[in-house]
């Protein structure tokens, strides 16, 4: 019989309880798409489409203005925002992504930080980092520093760099044509849009 010792029963007890909260969720299947908002929707269905690639679906909307507090008790936003238009888009093998713009008495207009609550980016997969570089700086599009590469840890074999979208928003560009080290200690993996 195996005996535990508290710090290997209490990484049991908590790899079973992550397991469990991984399945709460009924039916849940994946990331079906990541939503923002930006200042022109236009024009950043533009940026996607011509600059990164993407593929344009469809536009829906507008939605609002509503003379009850439909937009607080759904979206919670302010109850005079409106929604002019919404597109989705998908780039490559990855989720769709949903682009918002609305108005609002209320809005914010400036971008968060990464270190920002509610700070965010999107990551795109690219096969040749140095190429994607280029091609980005070719056409204007500000690249933050060069690419760097984990040399150890759960993400050795990763490169990445940050890159900024004509209205400020944060976007990343990674490479892992080896793999990352996490993967010699597990067979599970993180989703990967090479596959």
């Amino acid at each position: 019989m195996k005996t535990f010792t508290r710090t290997s029963l209490a990484a049991l007890l908590f790899g079973l309880a992550s397991q469990a909260a991984q399945a709460e969720l009924p039916g849940m299947r994946g990331t079906q798409h990541f939503g923002f908002t930006v200042p022109d929707r236009q024009a950043a269905v533009d940026f996607f489409v011509e600059v990164i690639g993407c593929e344009a679906f469809f536009t829906i909307g507008p939605f609002g203005p509503f003379e009850d507090d439909w937009m607080t008790e759904n979206l919670d936003v302010h109850p005079d925002a409106t929604i002019p238009a919404a597109h989705l888009v998908r780039c490559g093998n990855g989720t769709n992504l949903e682009i918002f713009e609305y108005t609002a008495p209320d809005q914010r207009t400036e971008q968060p930080r990464n270190s920002d609550i509610g700070g965010h980016h999107i990551a795109f997969y690219v096969d040749d980092m140095d190429a994607a570089v280029d091609y980005l700086e070719a056409r204007d599009v500000e690249v933050l520093g060069t690419p760097k590469t984990f040399t150890e840890g759960p993400m050795e074999g990763l490169s990445w760099v940050y890159f900024m979208a004509p209205w400020g928003m944060q976007l990343e560009m990674v490479s892992v044509p080896h793999g990352m080290g996490y993967e010699a200690d597990t067979g599970s993996r993180l989703w990967d849009p090479r596959f």
